[in-house]
């Protein structure tokens, strides 16, 4: 499951899975610029992402859920408490969030049984490299998330979005993205502020406004893919 701040590109995320595995531009989950101008998160429900192998129509054996983000202050954005109940695999596929509100046990959308495949396997936390500083506000919420996936010894790591937008290096060529010392210091902050270790934070840069794939974006896309997939098997291998 990924959350973070609203506009971080958690959806985008999926998306660059998904471009990078069938080698063409794709959009399954939903994206697009009205959170950036309203500071409101485009996903508004709790969504299930399979992604295709291309030319089989067979499916990866992995799942990405996808949820609305988080948002300053109380009254908006996705509910903390839906969030750990998601963990537990107690919210129900398409749910619509309330940030009023959080999901009770009497709700439609509320799981009764979950079963192994309905608990998430695996947190991962999505910031953006040029996003103006995270209020305290958000970050006692991912704080809270973090800690809760901690007591249900879920693996977590953390992506940075939009590197080639955080320093000329970047924009140049992404294969400075280890070298921008700009963006090791952008890691660094994260890792202090959320609780991640460094060796768990990882830099990419989602397709956004491609037309066609870039190798360089691929690696960077792959290489945190790898991980995501290792921890989520470590986590199986303990339950």
């Amino acid at each position: 499951m990924l959350y973070g701040p609203v506009g971080a590109g958690k959806s985008s995320f999926i998306n660059s899975v998904s471009t990078t595995l069938r080698g063409r531009i794709t959009a399954g989950a939903g994206t697009g610029t009205v959170q950036s101008v309203e500071g409101q998160s485009l996903t508004k429900k709790y969504k299930t992402h399979r992604i295709k192998k291309d030319g089989t129509g067979d499916h990866c054996n992995f799942v990405f859920n996808d949820i609305m983000g988080i948002e300053d202050g109380t009254g908006h954005g996705v509910h903390v408490d839906d969030i750990k109940l998601a963990m537990m695999g107690h919210v129900k596929d398409e749910y619509k969030f309330n940030p009023v509100s959080p999901l009770t046990s009497d709700d439609p959308g509320y799981n009764q049984s979950p079963s192994p495949d309905d608990k998430i396997h695996i947190l991962v936390c999505v910031c953006s490299a040029n996003a103006s500083e995270i209020t305290d506000s958000v970050l006692h919420k991912m704080r809270d998330i973090r800690e809760f996936a901690l007591e249900l010894d879920i693996p977590q790591l953390l992506i940075v979005t939009k590197v080639d937008e955080a320093c000329p290096e970047t924009q140049k060529s992404l294969r400075n993205v280890y070298r921008s010392k700009h963006v090791k210091k952008k890691m660094a902050e994260f890792s202090s502020k959320v609780g991640i270790p460094m060796n768990f934070i990882y830099p990419v840069k989602n397709y956004s406004e491609e037309n066609s794939t870039n190798p360089d974006a691929d690696t960077l896309i792959l290489n945190v893919l790898r991980m995501i997939i290792d921890l989520g098997d470590d986590f199986l291998d303990n339950f």
